[in-house]
């Protein structure tokens, strides 16, 4: 009996810990929305794959359009974005309900400027690591809204956007 009952309490658990992870091992999502920057109102589209029950992994690539005024003079830019990511997701640890997805991470992009021939300023492409954190809530079990804030590189403040299971 006590076999029995120890196998049954290992079951239960390991279902209870796979159902409070938003996005499983060997699943993806992808997700889509506006970011949030003093260089514009990016736009983005990424996709995250499970690695781990608590670590995904994913990339993600972004364009912005902006202008910039110095010295009276109007300078148009684009920026375009590429670039992965990892993150550890809180969700087992803390034990937050599986409509809920903590998560914080690390990434690695490279953004190519492209800025008028005559502009004065110092924008230009190159590679970027940064940190983020974020969270996601699921209105359905497919379906949810994303926000993050991050740091260290071009995409530095934040983004808005909507997450799709696949």
């Amino acid at each position: 009996m006590k076999k029995i009952t120890l196998l049954f309490l290992i079951i239960a658990s390991s279902i209870i810990t796979y159902a409070q992870n938003p996005l499983p091992k060997g699943k993806a999502q992808i997700n889509a929305g506006l970011g949030l920057s003093s260089y514009g109102v990016p736009l983005y589209f990424g996709l995250d794959y499970g690695v781990h029950q608590d670590i995904t992994v994913g990339g993600e690539i972004s364009f912005r359009s902006f202008s910039e005024n110095y010295k009276g003079i109007g300078y148009s830019q684009n920026v375009i974005g590429i670039s992965g990511n990892g993150n550890y997701h809180f969700n087992t640890i803390l034990n937050i309900p599986k409509e809920w997805d903590f998560y914080a991470g690390l990434n690695l992009g490279f953004y190519l400027w492209n800025t008028p021939n005559n502009y004065p300023g110092s924008n230009s492409s190159g590679l970027n690591l940064g940190l983020q954190v974020g969270g996601r809530y699921y209105f359905t079990q497919k379906v949810g809204i994303n926000l993050e804030l991050g740091g260290g590189n071009v995409f530095s403040s934040g983004k808005l956007g909507v997450t799709i299971k696949l």
